[in-house]
């Protein structure tokens, strides 16, 4: 019964910090003077999800596996998109 709840706990870790990133990333402002410190913020958010995935990915179902190797695919759209902005 712990594992599983181990389980499903880790997968729900990693889905909030991705929703997290998801979130931050598209709040930012292009043109705002702050957009600098916006990047730096997207970056932290993204590798926090992605270290939160590869913890989830060591338990997680086959199901969630899929869906936490969507989320990988996500973030580094993302932080592609973000190198490309810099």
């Amino acid at each position: 019964m712990q594992d599983k709840y181990d389980k499903r706990r880790a997968f729900q870790e990693a889905q909030n910090q991705y929703k997290q990133a998801i979130d931050t990333f598209q709040g930012m402002e292009p043109n705002s003077p702050g957009y600098g410190s916006e990047l730096k913020h997207v970056k932290q958010e993204v590798n926090e999800a992605y270290q939160q995935i590869q913890t989830a990915l060591t338990t997680a179902s086959e199901h969630q596996r899929v869906q936490l190797e969507q989320f990988e695919k996500d973030l580094q759209g993302i932080i592609q998109t973000v190198n490309e902005e810099q």
